[in-house]
């Protein structure tokens, strides 16, 4: 049986338990296969709540440490075998995937422009909703940067950022991410975009790099801007498959892991560690982690970075500001590996920071003055109430038992699988013809091939639930 002490422990009991667990199968103390307490009998002899057992195994379970057996219990994923932080010959085995990017507020430039121009839905963007930014706040915060930072307004930010920026950034990153950085190894950008190019210039266009495949298209485009060889890695459900990454024989991968944009694939522990091994058996190998829509898990805290678990300085983490805020705020950072900190003040601290020090100072405070955490639990709890209404609007209208969904616990979109004999491109069209825009999950096929799926993509963050019921009875006719 499992027993913890709960004495002097500085976070939620269900953390601590979830940490405890997490290590004992780590470092083997819990074998693979190896069977758990029910959450009764952990409660009972650990003097704690059957729901803090619960979270603590859900949250284990979404990261892909656990699983479940119907009507058997929960038991230990096989992760065995995967080292971290040493070098290993060849690629590395895997005995299964367990459970089962990207500044893209534009999602829609994968799709040819020719969408009807009476748009009465479009279901093709992920916008976040004006009416939730805290405008009022904002433009306080705003008044006193102009009354209280009026020299450093005046004065040229260094490369990376302000350091006040930077270090409010790294506050949040260890509160909210569980990952612990230096300010020094943050820069900061206007937009993913630019930010890849200034990772191009940093680790080379020479190098291969491998997107996953669906993806992300306008990151090929960028690749291609630069002449950089740019693979495509398939994917199953736990992810990007590594032997993809070997075949391509690429130098970076550039993966999101959290959240997959468009699948909404969450790629588990045991699959994590085999992209670390593929990145650790060669000294010039790294991965861009995209930790795209990483704020919006709907249950339990954020699942955690691939960064939190590379020992050895091979993950470059991107986020972004432009779904938690608003795309027109265009601030995005990323975080480098110490010794890449110090080659890009070595070789690119002559250009200059492309966020201005007005917009750096405002963001600083409203980070570093618990305004930013707020606004993401309101924004979260906003968005959990609206998935579950369209979700609804599914189960219960005429799509009903003609339509399944994909979906995981982050983000803010889904998939909607549809029962239909049509082509995607022929529901696609259908609908534009009834002022409905849609993308087709076989958009975003980076290799060229056009694989139908019958799956779509269901961005609801800016979208009325009332519209939606009423597009409901269209795509049913439709179909």
């Amino acid at each position: 049986m499992l027993t913890y002490s709960f004495e002097n422990i500085n976070c939620p009991i269900y953390e601590y338990i979830y940490e405890r667990i997490r290590q004992d199968i780590l470092n083997g103390s819990l074998a693979p296969g190896e069977k758990l307490p029910s959450k009764r009998s952990f409660a009972k002899n650990n003097g704690i709540s059957t729901i803090t057992v619960q979270n603590a195994y859900d949250q284990l379970i979404s990261e892909g440490y656990l699983f479940t057996l119907p009507k058997k219990g929960y038991y230990v994923s096989n992760i065995s075998g995967l080292i971290l932080g040493a070098k290993t010959s060849g690629s590395s085995v895997v005995t299964g995937c367990g459970s089962a990017a990207p500044d893209n507020n534009n999602n829609n430039n994968n799709r040819s422009n020719n969408t009807n121009s009476n748009v009465l839905l479009d279901l093709s963007v992920n916008r976040t909703d004006p009416s939730l930014f805290p405008f009022s706040v904002w433009a306080r915060i705003m008044r006193g940067v102009i009354s209280e930072k009026s020299a450093g307004l005046m004065t040229p930010s260094p490369t990376g950022g302000i350091p006040e920026l930077r270090a409010a950034i790294a506050g949040h990153l260890r509160s909210f991410r569980g990952i612990s950085v230096s300010p020094d190894q943050i820069i900061i950008g206007a937009g993913t975009e630019y930010l890849y190019s200034l990772l191009i210039q940093l680790l080379g266009p020479d190098r291969v790099y491998c997107t996953e495949n669906p993806g992300y298209r306008k990151l090929t485009k960028i690749y291609s801007q630069y002449n950089v060889r740019c693979r495509f890695a398939e994917m199953d459900d736990c992810g990007i498959i590594v032997d993809e990454i070997e075949r391509n024989n690429a130098d970076i991968a550039h993966i999101s892991p959290t959240h997959h944009f468009p699948t909404g694939i969450t790629m588990p522990a045991a699959r994590r560690y085999e992209v670390l091994n593929w990145a650790y058996s060669a000294s010039d190998r790294y991965i861009i982690e995209d930790d795209y829509d990483s704020e919006f898990r709907q249950n339990g805290r954020p699942i955690p970075p691939l960064l939190s678990i590379d020992t050895a300085g091979r993950v470059i983490y991107i986020n972004t500001f432009s779904k938690s805020l608003t795309p027109t705020i265009r601030i995005s950072y990323m975080v480098l590996p110490p010794a890449l900190a110090a080659e890009f003040n070595r070789r690119l601290s002559f250009y200059s920071c492309t966020v201005s020090n007005f917009e750096q100072y405002t963001l600083a405070e409203f980070i570093s003055g618990g305004w930013f955490e707020k606004h993401i639990n309101r924004l979260r709890l906003y968005y959990i109430k609206k998935r579950r209404a369209i979700l609804q609007c599914l189960a219960e209208g005429p799509l009903k038992g003609r339509c399944s969904c994909i979906e995981n616990d982050s983000g803010l979109h889904f998939l909607l699988c549809l029962n239909t004999s049509l082509t995607d491109s022929e529901v696609s069209g259908k609908l534009r013809q009834h002022g409905i825009n849609i993308d087709a999950l076989s958009d975003y096929f980076l290799d060229g091939s056009r694989r139908d799926t019958g799956k779509f993509l269901i961005n609801y963050s800016n979208i009325n639930v009332e519209d939606f019921r009423n597009a409901i009875s269209i795509i049913a006719e439709v179909i």
